[in-house]
């Protein structure tokens, strides 16, 4: 009877956020190319995949929705290949990834401990939800790498502090960039130092030999004596 509960309250939550035709791929409409961060959402729910969708694409995000932790990391490319199928936005970054907790196969942690283990994408935020607000759950989840812990169902106030953990992952990955770029510049340079360096020891050398020969004695400055400077006019 509570689940039956719970899941009639997310189709009336549904139904006040416009989502209509469960079985319709929501991809249009409002997720024009001005739309700046990227979502995953998954979740073995087509109810609440749909309403967390369309909850994010009323906050100008774009969203790709899938019903399992392996469909995500088909989708990322860390189980294979990437997917195909994924909802028509294969090419676009991830900004972050909220993935409900309790998952046939895969669940939510499995899924988020996969996602930080990856150099790819560790940096991506990851906002774990569920129908049960347990604790134990919660700490895991934290402790691992979770931005958050949003108890279902998922509220238009919980979307809202979502762009804050995507800005901040997108400034932590262009931090890496920059590191990187930094590095590369650093081992290029390098050598040309290293080459100038050789080339100045070498000059400075030639120099040194340069002056000592021209302040060593001439042969004719060795003796000075009259016998010497009678064999010189013999």
């Amino acid at each position: 009877m509570a689940a039956a509960g719970t899941e009639s309250l997310r189709w009336n939550l549904a139904e006040e956020v416009g989502v209509s035709g469960c079985n319709r791929n929501i991809v249009n409409g409002s997720g024009s190319v001005s739309e700046e961060f990227h979502v995953l959402a998954v979740d073995d729910s087509i109810v609440d995949r749909k309403l967390i969708e369309r909850l994010l694409k009323s906050s100008s995000f774009k969203v790709t929705a899938v019903d399992s932790g392996t469909r995500a990391l088909q989708y990322l490319g860390l189980g294979g290949e990437k997917s195909s199928s994924a909802v028509g936005f294969n090419d676009l970054k991830v900004n972050l990834i909220m993935t409900d907790y309790s998952m046939p196969g895969m669940t939510g942690y499995e899924l988020l401990k996969k996602i930080k283990e990856s150099k790819a994408f560790k940096e991506i935020p990851v906002v774990i939800m569920s129908s049960e607000n347990v604790l134990t759950r919660i700490h895991s989840c934290l402790e691992e790498g979770a931005e958050d812990f949003l108890v279902k169902p998922v509220k238009k106030s919980d979307v809202t502090k979502l762009k804050d953990f995507m800005v901040k992952g997108d400034q932590a990955e262009k931090g890496k960039r920059r590191s990187i770029k930094r590095k590369v510049e650093g081992d290029f340079v390098e050598p040309k130092m290293v080459t100038a360096t050789n080339t100045t020891i070498a000059s400075s050398s030639e120099e040194d030999q340069s002056s000592s020969a021209s302040h060593s004695p001439s042969s004719s400055s060795l003796c000075s004596s009259p016998s010497c400077k009678r064999s010189r006019l013999q």
